[in-house]
């Protein structure tokens, strides 16, 4: 293993560029006559359209033209879809009300877009925008799921009667019925999973261009799966020809889900460039990214959880009703279904399982993936129940995870999971003693001498990752496959590119996808161009999600890599004149095993181009692809254990300690991995503890539209965590790779409330456990 190979903390390769300012992002792109445009929001959260006035916009200086919806729909573009059907339990499919990307007859939540204004600068086409009339018939909105689905409430959608997308369940309710009927103990908790604002530093953006010379389309966009857009945008939304659409996602500024879909904007930017005849880009504002941006979670659950004399769990079972918004994104039926339910038994031996969820539209911004998507919800329900339990039973919150840990593998769950390898003890035990939980009674006591309340609370997490394999995501309704593709072309002069169809948006790939390969090949990183993004460049992709990229991104490399591999050898032992079978590739040279005969990688490659010199019947070049398909989910799984410290005059809690423990199977550069873990772990205290997102109930208003009203966590809000590793290999991928993208996020919002509710002495909090709501629980108000 190398200085810059699989293991390394080698430095990231693109750091340098995005540190020096030289990073391009789609609001950096610029294009002969270009245009700016801005979009007219609805101000109300439901109401009728009865009439938009554009010609006074249309007047104003610099404008290029103003669109409305109308236009859009006679032109024949589509309604936004959603990519994953679910069935209700009753067999029928689920309600998809109709999502236009221009609202012309109803709008459903504020910031629903009505009309599109095109100008010179974008300081005249704001100004334009304002001068737009629409007149509107305001009608009841409602924003809580709960309220939406009370008789009366108001109807969003003509074809969801009370609101129901659908009302699915998984499991055998009769087992789960009965081992709760002769349970020793049965814990009972609501549970409420709060909406969140994903917050990527870059906001959403798209330039579309039309050249009609050539009748072909051109989107630059903030995309984590460009290949899927174009996808989708021709194939179901009728923008363009697919070979006549390209899609790029250059540089992206995060995106943690909520740039995995397809929105309103990139569709109508780039149909108002074909209607003006001029390229169109929109930058969104913060403000517009709190109103328009996906949002996350927003579950209310029930939970009953059974148990033996001997304390084992013998059932759990799950209400669960999930808040869909205004209307259905592309993945959000998953997310509380199979991304969701699924998990739903943790790293626990559970006999029985039954849940039902219900998904229901509200008058708010769509719901859909956002870190984790599904994994933290379930997570974040079954480790407050756990913790909850251990207290009523009296018990260590540890013993009572450890007598329940899942021991033997592959281990089938009750609701569909195989997870096929783990050691959920040996996370705890080495989260525990990073966290000398045996010292926490004297640290508690210290802290009360001193007037404070002091807490410790820990989170036992799994996660399924690279989701797959497409047959069976298929068969629960995925509306695409989820394997991945990946092309190695080795130059003349023996440097690579590597086209994936994986996409980066801060994770580091450039990084650790070039030292796979200079692993396999003894070549330097430097050597080593990692291609994506672009769907004219690579030929197909699935993009990046669900911590996919290394299980299911390098996979597909690692097959590619092998072709490569095996020709090149076929070129050096005839040049060599030696068996192929004795070739060895090592420190960038091909070496006849036990000899000291060698030829340098730049001249095998320069044979191959040449073609003077190679084995018979053999074509000239050296460039391989592959498609790789998983054969099951990964299953990364892990101990968090945070210790808190609350000051119950003010009700501010200050994080005393954070320890993770993760066991994410073979790790490509540790370096990346850990600010994973980090960033992942701020987002989940920053839920836990901060954040969500706030409607007005009477009006559908948001009150969380900016920094001011939705706090996101500082620097000072966090600790220094204490991150370790646990290794068992997942069987599942040539590389042993489980992911580890989304576990901090995860594991770290139960940890965070099981410890502050250990400090108060009051288990009825909910996120996030603002000061306010901590002094309340603390003082019985």
């Amino acid at each position: 293993m190398g200085v810059e190979g699989i293991g390394a903390r080698v430095a990231r390769k693109e750091d340098k560029r995005f540190l020096t300012g030289k990073g391009r992002y789609v609001d950096d792109m610029k294009v002969p006559g270009m245009k700016y445009a801005v979009f007219v929001r609805s101000p109300h959260a439901h109401a009728k359209i009865t009439n938009i006035d554009l010609s006074a916009a249309k007047a104003m200086s610099g404008v290029i033209d103003v669109l409305e919806g109308k236009a859009m729909k006679e032109d024949g573009i589509g309604s936004l879809i959603c990519g994953w059907m679910i069935h209700s339990k009753d067999g029928s499919p689920m309600n998809m009300g109709d999502w236009r990307p221009l609202a012309y007859d109803t709008v459903r939540y504020v910031g629903d877009a009505v009309a599109i204004v095109i100008a010179d600068s974008i300081g005249e086409a704001r100004d334009a925008a304002e001068a737009v009339v629409v007149d509107y018939e305001v009608l009841p909105a409602v924003t809580e799921a709960i309220d939406a689905m009370k008789p009366g409430a108001p109807q969003i959608h003509a074809n969801a009667p009370g609101n129901q997308i659908y009302d699915w369940t998984i499991g055998d309710e009769s087992a789960v019925d009965a081992a709760l009927a002769s349970a020793a103990h049965i814990t009972e908790i609501e549970i409420h999973n709060n909406r969140l604002s994903p917050n990527p530093m870059e906001p959403r953006a798209a330039l579309g261009i039309y050249d009609g010379a050539e009748d072909h389309y051109t989107c630059y966009t903030t995309s984590q799966n460009p290949h899927a857009a174009r996808l989708v945008m021709s194939a179901f939304y009728n923008v363009a020809p697919e070979n006549k659409l390209r899609v790029i996602a250059p540089d992206v500024g995060g995106g943690f889900g909520s740039k995995i879909y397809i929105y309103p904007e990139e569709i109508t930017c780039l149909w108002a460039s074909r209607k003006t005849g001029v390229p169109v880009k929109w930058t969104s504002d913060r403000t517009e990214a709190f109103l328009t941006d996906a949002h996350g979670r927003d579950h209310v659950s029930k939970v009953k959880m059974a148990f033996d004399a001997n304390h084992r769990v013998t059932a759990l079972k799950v209400d669960t009703v999930a808040n869909f918004g205004a209307y259905m994104s592309l993945f959000s039926a998953a997310v509380p279904t199979y991304l969701y339910a699924t998990l739903l038994s943790g790293q626990y031996a559970f006999p029985a399982i039954f849940a039902n969820v219900h998904a229901v539209y509200t008058n708010t911004a769509p719901v859909d993936a956002y870190r984790g998507a599904g994994r933290p919800e379930a997570t974040y329900l079954l480790e407050r129940t756990m913790e909850t339990a251990a207290r009523e039973l009296g018990m260590s919150p540890a013993e009572l995870r450890s007598i329940n840990f899942i021991r033997q593998f592959p281990h089938q769950t009750p609701v569909i999971m195989n997870y096929d390898i783990g050691d959920y003890q040996a996370s705890l035990d080495a989260a525990m003693a990073e966290a000398d939980w045996a010292g926490f009674p004297a640290r508690k006591a210290e802290a009360e001498r001193r007037g404070k309340k002091r807490g410790i609370g820990m989170s036992c997490y799994i996660e399924a990752c690279g989701i797959a394999p497409s047959a069976a995501v298929g068969s629960l309704g995925a509306g695409v496959g989820l394997w991945e593709s990946a092309e190695v072309r080795v130059n003349a002069v023996g440097t690579i590119e590597v086209l994936t169809g994986s996409h980066s948006h801060g994770q580091g790939h450039e990084t650790t996808f070039a030292q796979l390969v200079s692993t396999r090949l003894g070549l330097p990183i430097d050597s080593i161009s990692i291609v994506h993004g672009d769907t004219d460049k690579v030929q197909m992709g699935m993009g990046t999600y669900g911590s996919r990229s290394g299980a299911v991104g390098m996979s597909a490399i690692v097959k590619a890599l092998d072709k490569v591999e095996a020709k090149a050898k076929k070129i050096a032992a005839h040049l060599l004149e030696a068996s192929e079978n004795d070739i060895v590739i090592e420190n960038g040279e091909l070496k006849v095993a036990g000899t000291d005969k060698a030829l340098p990688w730049f001249q095998m490659a320069l044979a191959a181009y040449t073609a003077h010199n190679l084995p018979a019947g053999m074509e000239p070049g050296l460039k391989e692809g592959a498609f790789y398909d998983p054969s099951n989910f990964t299953f990364p799984a892990g101990c968090y254990i945070c210790e808190v410290e609350v000051d119950p005059e003010t009700g501010k809690t200050q994080i005393i300690q954070f320890v993770a423990a993760d066991d994410f199977g073979n790790i490509i550069n540790p370096m990346i991995v850990e600010g994973q873990v980090h960033g992942g772990i701020a987002q989940g205290i920053g839920q836990a503890m901060l954040e969500g997102v706030q409607y007005d109930a009477s009006t559908g208003q948001l009150l969380t539209a900016s920094y001011m009203d939705y706090a996101m966590p500082r620097a000072d809000d966090l600790p220094s965590y204490k991150v370790s590793h646990q290794n068992t290999p997942c069987p599942g991928n040539p590389l042993g790779l489980k992911g580890c993208g989304e576990a901090g996020a995860i594991g770290s919002p139960p940890a965070f409330m099981n410890a502050i509710t250990d400090a108060i002495g009051n288990n009825n909090l909910t996120m996030p456990a603002t000061p306010s709501k901590v002094w309340a629980a603390l003082h019985g108000h």
